[in-house]
């Protein structure tokens, strides 16, 4: 998708982190102590006694080989006699070994799945605390919030998995290693010093694997990144993707991101196999070398059999000890790349820091205002200057009016008063002090922002005011509200202020989300009040009281005002012409008015032409040549010398300010009261066949990959009847002993080349069938969820945080269970199987009284498991619930830094990975029982192996051999048990991520644009028509949006709809457009119902330009070549934006069509982006336009010029017009006027002006009183 990836920006800020921090990047590395630099005291003492139990439960394993030489030793003995004796004396240490080892894994287990959850969470409170308090130029240029949002998902959780119980896991083993050729040393020095030889092949092994896994690691991410990106702006504008038919183009950007990470996939299971293969090649041919040379050391130098099965066994168990420390050193060295990633950013000081303590705090502040010879250019721009040389003077108290043509810099002064930014040179000063001497905190806590876009956050009416005043009382809510004139339509919700708003509040109409964020600011009590077109949203009643309440708001306060409608701002004190960055006319309105040739005086006439035209009953047109003179009256008015500030500058034509409306308008909605079918309903049943019938393609390939892994299953049960013969080898007279020993020697290197062989094909095998798993089900999920009806995103669960850390997360945890978990419970039941075969047949008896344990080792696991699936299921809830907190805190970026909000994000998100942590906490404590549990009942069946054994020897039931076979062969049973119990942890999480993500793929939308099924009409003439309609928002079923709502729209006729804010004009274009169907009654075009054409083809039809003009982070090329499907020229690119009047601002930039526009447009104005979305819309040539607050966003001029290209565009197309702007639509052929749902008028503009008292007439009235 040319739109969502903003590759250009990605890879630029790629580079440029690259050469800010000198390393690689994400290929980057940390120590592995340094992982732990932000663990506290309890972590400390946590991970110590985790530690120390990690060192004794990992001496168990070699002592336990001493215990063993004995009871060879014992067996071994001529007197078959005594055997009984001298054994029942040895399996006592057996059952120490037992009980000591069962505590110790229980404190090693529990212990550092404490620690690790604990250091997790804080080090996800301190990335998004230095997230949240990074400069705005941080995001501009080095990271998009999307990436910020996915790290704290993604690299987190790696992080994690490397803190906690891995660590525990890897001194387990490296213990073990150490412990084995210590005892093989003073067991047996000179043997120990040859088998030593296998030690340098497997460091080397294992720091090659280390550091490829770590460089394969960072290529992963950085694909991962782009492609959680392209999923947050996909679902956070899921109605303009929906509505320009994106979904195809959307899943092809983001299949082509996840093939890359498929890609790294492969090379990882190379990898693993190389290293894990080679280690066990070694550890073989150290095994052949070690019975060849013990023969000679038996014959030679007196060893024992005894001791000679010592120092190998002891070399085994270390050995076999780091063969298993694989996972963790994979999940140690993918932490260590994610916390170098996290703590780069946690470590980086912002240039404009909020943290800060230093800072001057003033006892009181006046509200003076100046920006002195200030010049500035966006960072992400540096080659374009935005303001230069800017001069402007606020004295306290008073009100200064902001004016000028979209993209000269008013925003731009906000933005550097409430100091998002720093000024290249020049300075701003508040009470005659440098903002920058200031206290950043404190003097932003002087200051309200109400920007054009407003945004809120994901929780309800109530939450979202507070964030103006954290502790407020409920009076003062209310207050503030009814300030904002909001407490009326609150109040008329069911649940009140408690209402959720939805994600960025889009379940409230944009004039709603207005009032709201107007509340907020009231709410903060500021000295200093930034206005940034805080009434574009705004209908003409709405935007009049709240006018009234923002003028008792503003006295006594100094105010910037931002603002476009002249209405709003001529009784500022001061009113200041911006272009090209600098004051080019200022004063008072009465003072500028009678300059008629002023810049001032010129815009002013023509928002009085539009007025005149209001209460002209004939409506003739201003004459093209009036129009055209007026332009240039206008240019000439700026080119000339203004009397007040005696600059020349050249200006271009069109006068405005930046201003857009907010969100599609929506019905209210609250907490959701179910869930749709398919989220949680069957989360229980995610059956294993399911994810093989994905995984059929590559059956083959997994066929193949499992005979690898039943080959590597055999090895173990092979190899104990090899140890089984090789250590009653050593009892043989001394010719016997150098026979047999040369034929073990050789039986070891074969295996060595069989293992070589056999893993390295498993993990590559098993690699490509798990890589091609997870990519296919990520790009399943994906593909359903963009596709889902979008009252489904309605729901606070599936907002773009949730999703997007649902598909990182849960396909990462499925491709663990049909990867490295479906090897080793391959080679599992291969060795269950393999081992009871040869024990059965070695000494039945002996193998059933053994297996007399087994069923309680069964039962734990099972009542393990079902504990760790509920604590699994609840932590997933929550933990996605605090995904969300971070995704919105930081795509709503300046919201939080204007509100010095960051304190209470961070402690809203502590609060949610708290409760997540708890149950993470617990599992570990499960998890830790039933590792215990499971060495235990090892221990205890060794014991009862050789008791038994040396009773059926003394009784002459079994021998020597056939004890030994069946112990072997059970060791390495109980081995593939205890492998499984460690697996029930992942498991658990991989059934049930597997379920979340099948319900999701399995979900059939009730309203899917990717069916190829409906009528496609041969002509389509436009006629549309709508049939008491009656609607109700899904996610709020008592609320009658529309009511019987009945209106016919004829072929290439102008409806325009107007009504209050929130009465159900936007719905109307939702309904049209489907993305909801009405409850009752019908929709139809040209006769046929919507329902019954193929709705890709249906929305083809369609093009809608809705309030807020939503742009991806890409070029302004691909920004509106996302209008048409396939190929675009760059003549119909440049004909669309001289339409849309956007071709002259777009070729005055640097790099023109090729600039980057930033997140949702940031780095534009918003008339600037409001006439590219106009663009692309005019670029798809829709046979029916849906106009929701076109022009909103736009000055007077541009208005015309637009809405003059949007008239021509609009001949022989039916069009519904959406607006407040009366003006803009009283040439429409039927103006219907909605009230409560239903249509209270109907008619032509004259028609409907000669109702007395009608509502339209009244509209009118009020129009013209406040313009």
């Amino acid at each position: 998708m040319a739109s969502t990836a903003g590759r250009g920006e990605d890879d630029e800020r790629e580079k440029k982190k690259k050469e800010g921090s000198g390393n690689d990047g994400d290929a980057g590395k940390l120590p592995f102590l340094g992982m732990f630099r932000y663990a506290d005291g309890v972590d400390k003492a946590l991970m110590a006694v985790g530690t120390v139990a990690a060192m004794a439960n990992g001496m168990s394993e070699p002592l336990m080989t001493v215990v063993f030489s004995a009871v060879i030793d014992c067996f071994g003995g001529d007197d078959v006699s005594t055997v009984l004796h001298r054994v029942s004396k040895v399996v006592l240490y057996y059952i120490y070994l037992g009980v000591g080892t069962s505590m110790a894994s229980f404190l090693q287990v529990s212990c550092w799945t404490m620690a690790g959850e604990r250091q997790s969470a804080r080090i996800r409170s301190l990335y998004l605390e230095a997230i949240l308090t990074q400069d705005i130029a941080f995001f501009d240029v080095e990271m998009t919030t999307g990436e910020a949002a996915s790290r704290i998902s993604a690299d987190t959780v790696l992080i994690q998995d490397a803190l906690g119980e891995k660590v525990g896991k890897y001194i387990q083993v490296l213990t073990a290693f150490v412990g084995g050729f210590v005892i093989g040393f003073i067991r047996g020095w000179m043997l120990a010093l040859v088998v030593m030889a296998c030690i340098p092949p497997s460091i080397f092994s294992f720091a090659l694997v280390s550091r490829l896994r770590a460089q394969i690691s960072g290529k992963t991410h950085v694909s991962y990144s782009y492609a959680g990106n392209v999923v947050e702006q996909t679902i956070g504008s899921i109605r303009m993707v929906v509505s320009f038919n994106g979904e195809k183009r959307a899943i092809t950007m983001y299949n082509t991101l996840i093939k890359k990470a498929y890609k790294a996939t492969i090379m990882e299971g190379i990898i693993s196999g190389f290293g894990i293969g080679s280690i066990f090649f070694v550890v073989y041919c150290s095994y052949s070398l070690a019975f060849w040379y013990g023969a000679k050391l038996v014959i030679s130098k007196g060893y024992t059999g005894g001791q000679v099965i010592n120092v190998v066994f002891a070399i085994l168990t270390g050995s076999m000890a780091i063969g298993n420390a694989s996972p963790s050193i994979s999940a140690i060295a993918e932490g260590q790349s994610a916390a170098h990633r996290l703590f780069e950013i946690i470590n980086r000081k912002p240039n404009i820091d909020i943290t800060g303590t230093s800072g001057i705090i003033l006892e009181d502040i006046k509200g003076n205002v100046e920006l002195k010879d200030v010049c500035f250019s966006y960072p992400a721009r540096p080659e374009q200057l935005i303001l230069d040389g800017l001069c402007l003077q606020v004295p306290n108290g008073t009100t200064m009016a902001i004016v000028g043509q979209s993209g000269s810099g008013k925003s731009t002064i906000i933005s550097l008063v409430e100091r998002f930014y720093d000024p290249q040179d020049g300075e701003v000063l508040i009470d005659g002090i440098n903002i920058k001497t200031l206290k950043l905190h404190w003097i932003r806590g002087k200051m309200s922002l109400v920007s054009q876009e407003p945004l809120l956050f994901m929780t309800s009416i109530k939450d979202n005011i507070t964030y103006g005043k954290e502790n407020a009382t409920d009076e003062e809510i209310k207050r503030a509200a009814e300030l904002a004139n909001a407490a009326n339509f609150i109040d008329k919700l069911p649940n009140a202020y408690d209402t959720m708003v939805g994600q960025h509040g889009a379940q409230l109409s944009g004039g709603q989300k207005q009032r709201i964020a107007i509340a907020r600011a009231i709410l903060k009590n500021p000295k200093v009040l930034l206005l940034d077109e805080a009434t574009s949203a705004l209908d003409v009643e709405s935007e009049r009281l709240v006018q009234e309440a923002l003028n008792r708001v503003m006295i006594g306060r100094t105010t910037l005002i931002v603002a476009h409608r002249l209405s709003t701002i001529k009784n500022a004190d001061c009113i200041a012409v911006v272009h090209q960055g600098k004051i080019v006319d200022q004063g008072s309105h009465d003072e500028l008015i009678k300059d008629p040739d002023g810049a001032y005086s010129q815009l002013i006439q023509l928002q009085q032409t539009h007025t005149e035209e209001m209460h002209d009953v004939q409506y003739s047109e201003v004459s093209t040549s009036r129009l055209k003179s007026r332009s240039l009256s206008l240019e000439q008015s700026m080119i000339n010398d203004s009397p007040r500030n005696r600059r020349k500058n050249s200006l271009a034509k069109h006068i405005g300010s930046s201003g857009s409306d907010g969100l599609h308008k929506h019905g209210l909605t609250d907490e959701p009261k179910d869930k749709e079918c398919g989220d949680n309903k069957d989360i229980n049943k995610a059956p294993i066949r399911r994810l093989f019938n994905l995984n059929k393609p590559e059956a083959p390939i997994l066929l193949l990959a499992i005979i690898t892994a039943f080959v590597h299953g055999l090895l173990f049960p092979i190899f104990s009847i090899m140890m089984s013969g090789g250590i009653r080898t050593f009892y043989y007279p001394p010719h016997q002993l150098r026979k047999d020993s040369r034929f073990w020697a050789l039986m070891c290197i074969l295996m060595a080349i069989i293992s070589l062989v056999s893993i390295q094909l498993e993990y590559f095998l098993f690699g490509m069938a798990g890589g091609k798993l997870i990519e296919r089900v990520r790009c399943l999920s994906f593909q359903s969820i963009v596709h889902q009806e979008v009252s489904w995103f309605d729901d606070p669960s599936h907002s773009s945080g949730s999703l997007g850390a649902k598909l990182y997360i849960d396909a990462l945890n499925i491709r663990r269970l049909v990867g490295d978990n479906l090897a080793i419970l391959v080679q599992c039941i291969v060795t269950l199987i393999a081992g009871f075969t040869i024990a059965f047949a070695s000494d039945w008896k002996l193998t059933l009284t053994i297996m007399c344990p087994i069923p309680l080792v069964g039962l734990q696991n099972y009542v393990q498991l079902k504990f760790l699936k509920g604590f699994s299921e609840d932590a997933k809830v929550m933990y996605e619930d605090a995904s969300q907190v971070v995704t919105e805190a930081i795509g709503s970026i300046r919201t939080v830094a204007s509100f010095c909000a960051e304190k209470r994000v961070i402690k809203t998100y502590n609060q949610k990975c708290q409760a997540s942590m708890k149950e993470s906490i617990r599992s570990g404590m499960v998890g830790g029982l039933g590792f215990s549990f499971s060495y235990l009942m090892v221990y205890l069946t060794y014991a009862l192996c050789f008791y038994v054994g040396a009773q059926f020897v003394h009784g002459g039931k079994s021998t020597f051999k056939d004890v030994f076979r069946v112990y072997f062969a059970l060791v390495f049973t109980a081995f593939g048990i205890s492998q499984t119990s460690a697996m029930a942890s992942d498991s658990s999480k991989a059934h049930e991520s597997a379920a979340s993500i099948l319900a999701i793929i399995d979900r059939k939308s009730n309203i899917d644009s990717s069916i190829d099924e409906g009528i496609i009409l041969e002509k389509v003439n436009g006629t549309i028509e709508l049939n008491h309609v009656n609607f109700k928002y899904p996610s709020r079923p008592d609320v009658q949006v529309l009511c019987d709502f009945t209106l016919g729209i004829p072929s290439g006729k102008t409806v325009a709809l107007v009504g209050e804010s929130g009465s159900g004009k936007s719905t109307v274009i939702a309904l049209l457009e489907r993305f909801y169907d009405p409850h009752s009654g019908t929709i139809s075009l040209d006769r046929v119902e919507l329902k019954n054409l193929k709705l890709s083809w249906l929305r083809d039809q369609m093009g809608l330009v809705s309030q807020e003009p939503i742009l991806f982070n890409d070029t302004i090329h691909a920004n509106i070549a996302y209008g048409r499907k396939g190929q675009v020229t760059e003549e119909e690119i440049i004909a669309v934006a001289k339409a849309s009047n956007a071709h002259e601002f777009i070729s005055s930039l640097p790099q023109g069509y090729n600039t980057t526009v930033g997140e949702r447009g940031t780095q534009l104005s918003g008339g600037q982006k409001q006439r590219i979305a106009i663009a692309r819309a005019i670029l798809k040539d829709p046979k029916i336009l849906l106009l929701d607050e076109a022009t909103s966003a736009l000055d007077a001029e541009s208005e015309r010029i637009v809405q003059d290209a949007l008239d021509q565009v609009m001949v022989s197309r039916t069009t519904i017009v959406v607006a407040h702007r009366l003006s803009t639509i009283k040439g429409a052929d039927v103006i219907a006027v909605i009230k409560d749902g239903s249509i209270a008028e109907k008619g032509q503009h004259d028609s409907l002006m000669r109702i007395n008292g009608g509502v339209y007439a009244s509209l009118v009235d009020l129009h013209s009183k406040t313009t």
